[in-house]
């Protein structure tokens, strides 16, 4: 167990000499930081650094504050110490006084992940995470303190760490609003979307946020089917005092996947009653889902109207740019560097969401390490070639006519006619988008399988939908449907 520094250190040249390597970082870190930063997390640390400064403690208040610092600052303080210093220098983290449980940060190397990127809760795909680290932290362990086990959050989601793009830039930008003043505007804020697009991250995103703004605000992180089974055994233990002391008088209530709640009557009951209550007394609530409010199946209308009162935000799949900026981001994570020219070739190939690029990721990775091969787009083909063969095989331009054509009850020889009604025209813009996404076929041969249209026909659908697919929120269902009917 690694003691605190004592005052007696102060005397000590060596623990001089000490001192001043921290303070040339801290002077570093408070101008490459934003104030506020610097003095909430840097500020306050109290550092121990050995006689031969081969070592540097730093002693951190809590284990929040510990687990945060390792993820966002960690790396970029051992790099600094070490070009201060001029050779490696190990830091370590350790609790201060009763807690003191000494963390590792363990210097990069390119064979495997810095240790501070690894959060101090796992994702659960069983609770609507995704490998993205997009997923709900799991419940706390036995030595965590009791804070961190009420939040449930996952300290390694952050708006930081979260990639921006076209696909999520609105719903990013509500949920740093709503981090930053909660209780005011977009209450209840309402993100919907499919499967691993990155809705879990941004919540616990706005979490995150708002604890380092204000580290005692109570904020609570949970799925839905956890709040069912919290609901479920107040009734049993008859314990609605304690559930509802729980639950009402929190400052954030961060649940995902709401569409959990349909047909549970009591569930509906109680998270109305919490929900009111946590307006009343001006705290905030941010809910996920696979659809937007009225699309929710079986669940009470009140209880509807209310996750529609405030502000609604879909989050797309990821455009091919923010595929490209996902894969070397989370590449670099992991100690590689990928060429951008893989990032291309993987993000045209896989393009439905964050989840199933990480996947991708992750096999390229164990397919160049296993190999010792350098990452290439013939090495990306070699390891993803189950993947890819189940795409080519799965979706066409013909499959995604017929699946069109079905949905919007026309007849596939309207896709190639010529005929321009709006009930035709539409759906066949439709597919042409769908198969411009979906597939990689070029805009010419796109207009040649519908009837030998020109690519700048085609380009115009496209473009079409796309923008029309950001501002008309039953557009967006529909062409969700249709993905997810084509991707099986």
């Amino acid at each position: 167990m690694t003691e605190e520094p004592s005052s007696s250190s102060a005397s000590n040249p060596g623990a001089d000499a000490g001192q001043s390597l921290w303070q040339a970082c801290l002077e570093q870190l408070a101008q490459d930081l934003p104030e506020q930063q610097f003095n909430t997390w840097i500020k306050p640390l109290v550092a121990q650094v050995t006689e031969d400064f081969s070592k540097v403690t730093l002693f951190v208040a809590n284990r929040f504050k510990l687990d945060w610092i390792r993820a966002q600052y960690a790396k970029r303080i051992s790099l600094l110490l070490e070009d201060l210093y001029g050779q490696p220098v190990t830091l370590e983290l350790a609790l201060a006084q009763r807690e003191a449980v000494t963390r590792t940060y363990v210097r990069p190397s390119t064979s495997s992940a810095p240790a501070q990127q690894q959060p101090p809760e796992q994702p659960s795909q069983g609770q609507g995470g995704n490998g993205s680290g997009q997923g709900s932290g799991s419940s706390s362990g036995p030595d965590e303190s009791a804070s961190a086990f009420r939040n449930r959050l996952n300290a390694g989601l952050t708006f930081e760490t979260l990639v921006e793009g076209t696909a999520n830039r609105m719903a990013r930008s509500a949920a740093m609003h709503v981090a930053g003043m909660p209780g005011h505007l977009y209450n209840p804020l309402f993100i919907y979307g499919g499967v691993g697009l990155g809705k879990t991250h941004l919540v616990h995103a706005v979490g995150n946020r708002l604890l380092a703004d204000k580290t005692d605000a109570k904020v609570l992180y949970i799925h839905a089917e956890q709040f069912v089974s919290d609901v479920v055994k107040a009734y049993q233990r008859r314990t609605f005092d304690e559930f509802k002391e729980r639950y009402h008088s929190l400052d954030l209530l961060l649940i995902d996947d709401v569409q959990f709640f349909a047909n549970k009557d009591r569930t509906q009951e109680e998270f109305f009653n919490a929900f009111e209550a946590l307006l009343a007394k001006k705290s905030h609530i941010v809910m996920t889902s696979d659809t937007y409010p009225k699309g929710l199946a079986n669940i009470h209308e009140r209880l509807v109207s209310r996750f529609d009162s405030g502000l609604t935000v879909a989050i797309e799949p990821p455009e091919l740019e923010m595929r490209v900026a996902i894969l070397i981001n989370k590449a670099r994570v992991e100690g590689t560097e990928m060429p951008e020219e893989v990032a291309f070739f993987v993000a045209k190939n896989v393009r439905s969401n964050v989840r199933e690029l990480e996947g991708a990721l992750r096999k390229i990775l164990a397919y160049s390490r296993f190999n010792q091969k350098e990452i290439s787009i013939q090495l990306a083909r070699e390891a993803l070639r189950d993947l890819l063969s189940i795409q080519n095989r799965q979706i066409s331009v013909e499959n995604i006519q017929k699946t069109v054509a079905d949905y919007y009850k026309i007849k596939v020889a309207d896709m190639y006619s010529k005929k321009r009604p709006a009930s035709i025209a539409r759906p066949r813009q439709i597919a042409m988008y769908l198969a411009k996404e979906l597939t990689q076929k070029s805009l010419p041969e796109i207009g040649e399988l519908f009837g030998g249209r020109d690519h700048t026909t085609v380009l115009h659908a496209v473009r079409k939908i796309s923008g029309e697919r950001q501002q008309l929120t039953e557009l967006n269902q529909q062409l969700h449907v249709l993905e997810q009917t084509l991707k099986g």
